[in-house]
């Protein structure tokens, strides 16, 4: 298994030095997965996908319009 350093800051690190039963490690581990599995799900599906960027773009574009619309904008 490879080790990882993270930077977290002050105050979560006082957090978790408060509750040093707690395996941090073993969590930081198990979000890393769960959101590496959630990563390769996504892959999937956008590789069976036949959305561009150009319907990106589109649809981008109308929802800004009715959003100025909606707050007198536009």
């Amino acid at each position: 298994m490879v080790n990882m350093t993270l930077a977290v800051p002050e105050e979560l690190s006082q957090m978790m030095k408060n509750h040093g039963e707690i395996r941090w490690s073993e969590i930081a581990r198990r979000a890393l997965w769960e959101h590496a599995r959630r990563l390769e799900l996504m892959e999937k599906i956008v590789a069976k996908s036949k959305f561009t960027m150009k319907d990106a773009l589109e649809i981008g574009e109308k929802v800004k319009k009715g959003m100025a619309r909606a707050h007198g904008l536009g």
